[in-house]
């Protein structure tokens, strides 16, 4: 019966690339990957995309809860860049509690929208090929998450962002975008300034998906190299 690869053989794989002493080993494994011996290459391919599957579901999971976004200073969605100058007039007359439900309201908008991505990336891992499998593995620190960024970003944009609109609409962060904007196209001889909202918060929100992906892949990739002789005694025997 052919035995399946556990889910922790994937961080060993590439710990042998930051490794001197594993290179041995990991040439050992791509020629396992591309069939030329040990476990067959459906088996271990099947075990990169399951560590994968782990990586993006704890992704999507950290931002899909409320805060997820918010509270996260690595990934919390700002003011629009053309919005800045605005954000802090606006806070120095006192209007710092409308830019503030404004901010709120474009996570929370993100928040609502990251659990679409769960079967993209799930697609995505199932229509992966040896070679991109093999590409990963080799590939530096991220290679698995800018697998994904290419392969999933369109699709994922078109889901986000009509979801995206209608939670920014049930938050009322699109009345608030109207409040601070509003105010502050009104002052006298400032350039009125607008931006696409949806659009921006969609692109703003993959950003930091795909952020999260890439600390979850760093985690896979980083894990101790002193369960190497473990694993290899469980997938490849005394």
């Amino acid at each position: 019966m052919r035995r399946f690869l556990p889910l922790f053989l994937f961080p060993v794989l590439i710990l042998g690339l930051a490794c001197p002493s594993s290179a041995g080993f990991l040439d050992d494994l791509l020629g396992q990957i591309t069939g030329s011996g040990g476990p067959d290459e459906e088996t271990m391919v099947d075990g990169l995309k399951e560590a994968l599957r782990i990586g993006t579901k704890n992704a999507v999971s950290s931002v899909s809860v409320q805060d997820g976004y918010f509270r996260n200073l690595d990934i919390r969605i700002p003011v629009p860049e053309k919005l800045e100058k605005a954000e802090s007039l606006l806070r120095n007359m006192g209007m710092g509690e409308r830019v503030d439900e404004f901010i709120l309201g474009m996570n929370r908008a993100a928040e609502a929208a990251a659990p679409q991505a769960v079967d993209i990336f799930t697609e995505a891992i199932r229509q992966m090929t040896i070679n991109d499998a093999v590409g990963i593995v080799k590939g530096g620190e991220t290679a698995g998450t800018d697998y994904f960024r290419i392969k999933t970003s369109d699709r994922l944009s078109a889901l986000f962002r009509p979801v995206i609109q209608d939670s920014l609409a049930r938050v009322g962060a699109v009345n608030s975008y109207k409040r601070v904007v509003g105010a502050y196209n009104a002052i006298p001889l400032v350039e009125d300034v607008g931006i696409d909202l949806e659009g921006y918060v969609t692109e703003e929100a993959l950003g930091g998906l795909f952020f999260m992906v890439g600390e979850e892949e760093k985690k896979i990739r980083q894990d101790p190299a002193a369960r190497v002789t473990d694993l290899l005694r469980e997938v490849f025997g005394n």
